[in-house]
């Protein structure tokens, strides 16, 4: 094999991954945005996400700034040179991480230290399969952390909260699967797909799951009591009302692909692999001599491009009369006053104009016990690791900056704020009580911002003034950002209101409804 030619193609396969959705993922978008009822934030949820698509399509930039841990699936030849292949992914991780293609994600587990290639112990993923076909295999899955942290097994028999007992049969199954669901409210960016893996030990379990998000999104599964079960869940997980984002809407699950294989008598497992709705997902097939690629894989089919200006769609959702549910947006200005942050109600739409400081779980715990490096009384935190590239001239560029999960950070954000001043935190998926009391005693507000939407956001940041405490890495690194128009919802109010809370609740009780057997 020409091995030159094989990084190569590596690196097109990761570029690509990174940054042009599937045509079957983009197929499942396009159906969901126009199932969503016009006016909801559901909807300005959509058509944001859309406008991302097609941005990172123009700006061959990531979708999501957390390109996950890089996972590859690769078939071979018998005498193919795997030593050799993974050498060449690996440098090809390394180049397209140099590129701005990826993050830098790999961190030592017991010193912190980020490597800033992507490369260390166990990182990038490379899973190798001999086969008797006469040309190379080559899949890659970017998952996030986000939509990571929500996979969940369980071990049967259980009792599940709103569904009672799910016993060692095939209901028991479609209530785990209903459970996982549920449980991932927003925080995975919803709307999601998940892959389902039944039986096997904890860890081939989980292993069969994350197998299930390799299928195309409308592929048929040949097993006939799966493909009902697929379809069961298809037609009701989207019942819970859990919406994009977690916002409330018509559209909870994309895709469900659920896969089985034979376990021993005491154990039991029920495996899911959650991924959000930027399903990073490609595949190639790849000449063994010569290293070239002949051919992409999950590209069947039409293409869908959203080229319509996201701005123009949320304008005419607003003006919808059958659900004015987005208002004229409140546009606020660092540093924010109590006052002002006392006069936000959740569902409010915000414009931030001026300049915002991002903070994630290094930057958090730094804080709780050292002073800030920057003065943050009225400022706004932005739980965001962005990809940055710097030019010739040493000047740093965003190139993909959407939110991160936040309820990572409740252990530390109310204590915090309280510390330090800060009026505002931006994330995506909530926070809980010790934070929602914070934003009520304290004067604060949790804008939530759209998950995955990192070129949408990367477009509002005009500039980069500064940066501190680097020695985190770039994605923990605390980053000054002047932005123009940041746009996100209030999800959690100083009233003591959180959205998150009501849709969790809803859907809970929406959740109850599936409790009696469906599969006898």
């Amino acid at each position: 094999m020409n091995i030159e030619k094989f990084q190569e193609s590596m690196y097109k396969l990761i570029v690509e991954t990174s940054t042009n959705l599937p045509k079957d993922v983009r197929r499942a978008i396009k159906a969901a945005k126009e199932r969503e009822n016009a006016g909801t934030r559901s909807a300005m949820s959509l058509a944001t996400i859309t406008n991302n698509i097609q941005m990172a399509d123009e700006n061959v930039s990531p979708i999501c700034q957390d390109t996950g841990l890089p996972t590859f699936k690769i078939k071979v030849p018998v005498g193919a040179n795997q030593l050799e292949m993974q050498k060449a992914i690996k440098n090809a991780i390394a180049l397209a991480t140099k590129d701005g293609k990826l993050r830098p994600n790999s961190v030592d587990s017991l010193t912190g230290d980020n490597s800033g290639d992507n490369l260390g112990e166990g990182t990038p993923v490379i899973k190798f399969a001999q086969w008797e076909k006469d040309y190379i295999d080559a899949r890659l899955i970017l998952k996030g952390g986000g939509c990571e942290n929500k996979n969940i097994q369980y071990s049967l028999p259980c009792e599940l909260e709103g569904l009672g007992r799910a016993g060692r049969d095939l209901d028991g199954i479609r209530k785990c699967i209903l459970h996982s669901v549920y449980q991932a409210q927003g925080q995975g960016c919803s709307a999601g797909f998940i892959g389902v893996g039944i039986g096997g030990d904890r860890s081939s379990g989980y292993d069969l799951a994350k197998e299930q998000l390799f299928r195309s999104v409308d592929d048929v599964n040949p097993h006939e009591d799966l493909r009902k079960l697929e379809d069961y869940i298809m037609a009701n997980a989207n019942e819970l009302g859990i919406g994009t984002m977690g916002f409330g809407g018509e559209t909870t699950l994309l895709g469900c692909k659920v896969g089985v294989m034979n376990r021993i008598p005491a154990s039991f497992f029920v495996s899911v692999a959650y991924n959000c709705w930027a399903f990073r997902r490609l595949g190639v097939q790849v000449n063994p001599e010569t290293g070239e690629i002949q051919d992409w894989l999950y590209q069947e089919g039409e293409k869908i491009d959203f080229a319509e200006p996201a701005e123009a769609e949320i304008a005419a959702a607003a003006e919808a009369p059958e659900a004015p549910a987005v208002q004229e947006a409140i546009t606020l200005n660092a540093p924010i006053t109590e006052e002002q942050i006392r006069q936000l109600k959740v569902g409010d739409v915000v414009k931030i104009t001026g300049r915002i400081y991002t903070g994630r779980d290094a930057i958090h715990k730094y804080l709780m016990d050292h002073d800030a490096p920057v003065d943050l009384n009225g400022q706004v935190i932005y739980h965001c690791g962005p990809v940055m590239l710097k030019d010739d001239e040493g000047n740093w560029h965003v190139k993909a900056a959407g939110p991160t999960t936040s309820i990572r950070e409740e252990p530390y954000q109310g204590d915090i704020m309280k510390k330090f001043g800060i009026r505002a935190v931006i994330g995506k998926g909530g926070m809980g009580p010790k934070t929602l009391a914070a934003l009520q005693e304290h004067g604060g507000v949790y804008l939530n911002a759209i998950g995955g939407a990192a070129q949408y956001y990367a477009d509002c940041i005009k500039g980069v003034e500064g940066v501190d405490l680097m020695n985190f890495g770039i994605p923990e690194a605390m980053w000054h950002l002047r932005v123009e128009g940041f746009t996100a919802v209030v999800t959690m109010d100083s009233h003591g209101n959180s959205l998150h809370s009501e849709v969790e609740k809803s859907s809970l009780e929406k959740l109850a409804q599936f409790k009696e057997p469906v599969f006898k």
